[in-house]
């Protein structure tokens, strides 16, 4: 396998080249490099680290331009693994507080397949922390908050606090850790990362080593920002809080039923379908996301048939649709497969945003829909209160699902999906706009005794659609349905 072992330094002047030297031969002979992550250090650390270049020559020096603090600095330095290709990469803090003659025992049960995250454990072995050097205060400290964090989690660690770790990069590459702090609390963020993923766990004893080095961590920020995003993960997991960082598994689920909020664009879609009429009717969904509007419409008698493009995504409709064309919505000719005038219904759910070109595609379901047919359309609104406030700060953070959902191509607002509509051929019949789903932030106001605050926010995002609208959803008609004379 393809070993990296990231080093990651701060004015680490006086002691890195004791840490090279101690990293064992067999190590520098198995790993394919090691990279030392300098965060913009006022002493000398670079330049020592790059006189040691001629020494081991498996060694890369790289130093950011600005300070980026111990999480940000991570972040780098797990890229640079995921960007140059490694299986499993272990991290070694330059300082020498974690012993580099052990750094095999780190990154041994990753390359084994033992375990995706292993983490060296100074507690494990009772008393041999203290025997090591390290403080009272600190031992104490490690012991208290790693109690109150596994009773938070569940976890049962005999540490949190460690920062001699390994991790597969297929773990690495499956949880969102450029969405964790900058801060030291990183370290939770990806552990807990880890728990929600499903990943293994492995801790393993270290020997613990206290020299010189200077301690740059604000001891009482940080056990209240790790017990905070304990407390947060805690809250997570009993569906009572929603956090970003924290939606995430190996499997990559994106997409979710939405009929459990009332006011969201699945319960909005299904409305006007049931309105129209189902039973009997021939219905073609473009975009099938989790399957449950394709179950909710056969259901009811419709005869569904379905466009995807993913095929696991495809393989959950197939149980309820009459059939699933598995392939991209922008090659498929529907004049040759024979669908002219075929459909009653259209259903083009939070799919036009992902297309290249969604004005051609637009025009070209006036083809399969009947003269009289029903077209429905819902697109995410890029002008919501969220996304504006991100970019008075600066920012356009993409996410895997929701109006900054990564794959998506285009964006509009209520006004420009409207302008979409109507310069393409179709009669707008009517218009609606979704709430932004607190309900999913929030999964305690799912209960009935809290819904009137979800009717709430409804009715303060028809007041203000533009602002607080998350989705537009349409109702559509192709207005040539004359007969030529």
């Amino acid at each position: 396998m393809k070993i990296g072992v990231f080093i990651i330094a701060y004015n680490a002047e006086a002691h890195i080249e004791d840490t090279l030297g101690r990293i064992p031969e067999t190590v520098w002979e198995e790993i394919e490099t090691a990279y030392v992550f300098d965060d913009c250090s006022t002493d000398g650390t670079v330049e020592r680290a790059i006189a040691l270049m001629r020494k081991y020559p498996k060694l890369k020096v790289l130093r950011n331009p600005t300070n980026r603090r111990y999480g940000g600095n991570q972040k780098l330095g797990w890229q640079y693994a995921l960007d140059h290709g490694f299986d499993a990469v272990a991290m070694l803090h330059a300082d020498g507080q974690y012993a580099p003659e052990i750094l095999r025992d780190i990154y041994g049960p990753v390359t084994e397949g033992r375990a995706e995250v292993v983490l060296g454990s100074r507690m494990m072995e009772r008393g041999a922390a203290r025997r090591g050097g390290m403080p009272g205060f600190k031992y104490l400290g490690n012991i208290v908050l790693t109690k109150i964090q596994n009773v938070l989690t569940g976890l049962g660690l005999s540490e949190f606090h460690t920062g001699y770790r390994a991790y597969s990069t297929r773990f690495l590459r499956n949880v969102p850790f450029w969405e964790n702090s900058d801060e030291w609390h990183f370290d939770t963020e990806i552990l807990l990362q880890a728990a929600v993923s499903g990943a293994r766990i492995l801790e393993v004893p270290i020997p613990t080593y206290y020299g010189d080095e200077i301690c740059r961590v604000n001891g009482m920020a940080y056990a209240f920002e790790c017990v905070k995003t304990s407390f947060e993960y805690w809250l997570t997991r009993k569906k009572l809080f929603y956090r970003r960082n924290f939606d995430v598994t190996l499997s990559g689920k994106k997409y979710f039923s939405k009929f459990n909020d009332p006011y969201s664009s699945h319960s909005l879609l299904l409305g006007c379908l049931r309105k129209e009429g189902l039973e009997g009717k021939k219905v073609l969904e473009l975009g099938v996301g989790d399957a449950s509007l394709t179950e909710k419409m056969a259901e009811e008698g419709a005869e569904v048939t379905c466009v995807e493009i993913d095929d696991e995504l495809a393989a959950l409709a197939t149980g309820h649709a009459l059939k699933v064309y598995r392939g991209n919505l922008e090659e498929l000719d529907f004049r040759e497969e024979g669908s002219e005038g075929e459909y009653d219904m259209c259903v083009a759910a939070d799919i036009l945003e992902h297309l290249v070109q969604p004005e051609i595609e637009l025009s070209k379901l006036k083809i399969p829909l009947k003269k009289e047919g029903l077209l429905l359309v819902s697109l995410p609104n890029v002008a919501n209160a969220y996304v504006r406030l991100n970019l008075l700060l600066g920012r356009f953070p993409y996410y895997r699902k929701g109006i900054l959902d990564a794959t998506h191509l285009h964006f509009y607002t209520l006004k420009s999906m409207r302008r979409m509509l109507e310069k393409t051929g179709w009669v707008v019949e009517k218009g609606w706009v979704t709430s932004i789903p607190i309900a999913i932030v929030f999964p305690f106001l799912r209960n009935r005794c809290f819904r009137w605050a979800t009717w709430l926010f409804h009715l303060l995002t028809v007041c203000f659609p533009g602002l607080l609208g998350y989705q537009g959803v349409f109702a559509c008609r192709n207005p040539n349905t004359g007969e030529l004379l």
